[in-house]
């Protein structure tokens, strides 16, 4: 009775998902785009009948990104299988397109429809898939129960769940409990990760570690952010990584109120739709900036150059001399830090990191990551660590021997994956 009244909930709210959509679209048109899906309407088919499809969600940027050593592994694995791939944000769709041309026609991605009974099961039955493979916090009610009724065994993978969102999920525990329950297995990122699912129901509950660690940077951005490092010479560049609305100006603010210094700010958005306005609050602050989509390199005489990029994240940590990360000065919860260990760059944290708590603590305990107060601590930490070189090169050798001992969750998650689909 639960599930039915999410359900019919779900229903009447659907005007207002088409409002945010529509709102979305005036930045983002892409989200106006494939909406028979969102409703479990296809126009393709999967490239192989069921029992020889694969099904893993990675519901936007982040999930897809990480999910790259598992898609290559999977595909290793399971030679005479195909492998579906959805996502819920046209960013996420984006970053999956790229795979496809890698893995096609082996690999395909749709939208996953909307968490409705009637959606699921269109869903389902068109693409019936072997296994199901969900990634990180994505339980959804009516997509598990269907699943279940079709015999379809689902995996939450590379999964987490914080404190707060543990906290979410209690005041609906009616509802949520029975979907995890429902699910076959559950590959948790930590131990602390792994006792929040088995509060909400969690059955079959391994410790993984998080596929991030697994994911290798391309060696062309790497090589790219290496050719900006040689043209801006001795120049230092403070790299602020992934930041969320409210950070830039914080940021800024800091950066004009800082001595004066020839170091260069690079700002780079943790979401696209929002580049013209951080470009704006730049601007505002009469500092000579310049975009990395007008394709002009940063000139002496600039002082920020605003990452308004998709898919160059390697190339901007390989540049950068030490990087803050976003979301962890306002309560966003963190961004993730792995990625700029494994191009070995310096990090910085604010006092906000309970998404990627444990990968936090861990950086910070070896020596990969430094712990700020708020922005104006991030920059005056940065200068700091400019003048001391040894520190820097210390933090660097971290970094790097950090992301190399966690690597591995890729072939644990492939040994639980084949207990269920074999």
């Amino acid at each position: 009775m639960i599930r039915l009244a999410y359900s019919l909930l779900f229903y009447l709210v659907q005007p207002l998902v088409w409002c945010r959509l529509a709102w979305r679209a005036r930045r983002q048109p892409d989200y106006l785009r494939h909406l028979g899906e969102r409703y479990g309407f296809y126009t393709q088919r999967a490239p192989n009948p069921q029992p020889s499809l694969l099904w893993l969600h990675a519901v936007s940027v982040g999930e897809t990104r990480a999910a790259v050593p598992l898609i290559e592994a999977l595909l290793a694995a399971y030679p005479r299988h195909a492998l579906l791939l959805t996502h819920m944000t046209p960013t996420g769709r984006a970053v999956g397109a790229e795979l496809i041309d890698k893995y096609a026609p082996r690999l395909s991605q749709v939208y996953l429809p909307y968490d409705l009974p009637d959606a699921c099961a269109r869903f389902l039955d068109r693409f019936k898939p072997r296994v199901g493979l969900l990634m990180e916090t994505e339980i959804w009610p009516n997509l598990i129960a269907a699943a279940r009724a079709r015999q379809l065994p689902v995996l939450l993978i590379s999964a987490r769940l914080s404190a707060q969102s543990q906290r979410g999920y209690r005041r609906f525990l009616p509802l949520i409990r029975p979907a995890v329950e429902k699910l076959s297995a559950v590959a948790a990122q930590t131990q602390a990760d792994a006792r929040r699912l088995e509060s909400l129901g969690a059955r079959d509950t391994r410790v993984t570690g998080n596929l991030k660690f697994d994911v290798t940077p391309a060696a062309e951005k790497l090589q790219l952010g290496g050719e900006w490092r040689q043209a801006l010479g001795d120049r230092p560049v403070w790299l602020a990584a992934s930041t969320r609305e409210g950070e830039e100006a914080l940021l800024l603010d800091a950066f004009a109120r800082l001595a004066p210094t020839d170091a260069l700010l690079l700002l780079v958005p943790r979401h696209p739709q929002r580049f013209d306005e951080v470009a704006a609050l730049i601007e505002a602050r009469q500092l000579l900036f310049r975009r990395r989509a007008s394709g002009q390199f940063p000139a002496p005489e600039t002082r920020v150059w605003l990452g308004d990029s998709m898919g160059e994240m390697p190339a901007y940590f390989a540049v950068a001399d030490v990087a803050v990360i976003g979301g962890t000065l306002l309560p966003f919860g963190g961004q993730n830090l792995i990625e700029a260990a494994a191009c070995g760059c310096p990090a910085l944290i604010g006092q906000h990191t309970y998404n990627f708590a444990q990968a936090a603590e861990d950086a910070l305990a070896c020596g990969a990551a430094r712990r700020v107060a708020d922005a104006d601590d991030a920059l005056r930490t940065m200068q700091a660590l400019l003048a001391d070189r040894v520190a820097s090169a210390a933090m660097r050798q971290a970094a790097k021997a950090f992301s190399q001992a966690h690597r591995g969750a890729a072939e644990k998650t492939i040994a639980i994956v084949k207990e269920f689909a074999d």
